[in-house]
């Protein structure tokens, strides 16, 4: 072996390593927790501007309220919650690196691509696509993104599709590739029909196109975590409305 290639393997080597680690600290509770509570905080900072918020942070709270708690921070911290008890039983490490963090940052971004694509292209049929806005309504629009991106994830991908594993699992003695598949398309379905719980009317087209981004949202919670799924979402929806209110029609 010449002495250039041994270099050239080593940083091939150690890239390789740090990619490995990457995507097994990425996905653990705790870097979820840290990549999200800046957002968290965003949103609930947004929230003192804005007298409207998320249907999925409100569905938390009207939950809460059956189980006779009240308090604007619930749905914060629930999630801060439960992602800290997961953290506890799994005893993962007290580590947080930021190299990983910004990696999520940056996954996240190139993971709403795809969906941007889609969105972009039925929007041409004149298909509602997920929050629509104009230029003087962004900002309301943009706090609105941050909370759906991680309440809407955190009931449907974290809560829902848990629950229906464990049914599907435990209750129903599915196989594990018949539990998953479950899993992905019932969450999906009612995520998109959630969508309609407002003052929207239902759309086929709009549906499909929902379902369609709750199938690729499943498919990443399972396959990348809690974390960088809620970070796709946010970087989706405020690409989105960012488009919708100041690009030119």
């Amino acid at each position: 072996m010449s002495r250039a290639a041994a270099p050239a393997d080593a940083a091939v080597e150690s890239a390789g390593k740090w990619l490995s680690n990457y995507l097994k600290q990425s996905e653990l509770p705790l870097y979820s927790l840290a990549f999200l509570l800046p957002a968290m905080i965003l949103f609930e900072i947004g929230m003192t501007f804005h007298g409207t918020d998320p249907i999925a942070f409100r569905m938390l709270q009207i939950f809460f309220r059956q189980l006779g708690a009240t308090g604007r921070f619930l749905p914060l911290l629930s999630v801060v919650g439960i992602l800290m008890t997961w953290h506890i039983v799994r005893k993962d490490p007290w580590v947080i690196r930021w190299e990983t963090l910004w990696g999520m940052l940056i996954e996240s971004m190139v993971l709403a691509i795809p969906l941007l694509a889609l969105g972009v292209a039925v929007a041409r049929w004149n298909v509602h696509v997920p929050l629509s806005a104009r230029a003087e309504q962004w900002s309301n629009n943009a706090v609105l993104s941050v909370g759906a991106g991680v309440y809407e994830e955190f009931v449907f991908r974290l809560g829902l599709m848990t629950v229906i594993s464990i049914l599907a699992a435990d209750i129903l003695k599915l196989k594990k590739y018949a539990a998953d598949l479950l899993m992905v398309l019932l969450s999906a379905v009612l995520f998109s029909l959630y969508h309609y719980l407002g003052t929207e009317s239902f759309q086929l087209q709009s549906f499909v196109f929902r379902t369609g981004a709750g199938l690729y949202f499943a498919i990443l919670f399972l396959t990348r975590g809690f974390g960088v799924t809620a970070g796709c979402h946010i970087a989706y929806d405020i690409t989105i409305v960012t488009l919708q209110a100041f690009a030119p029609h």
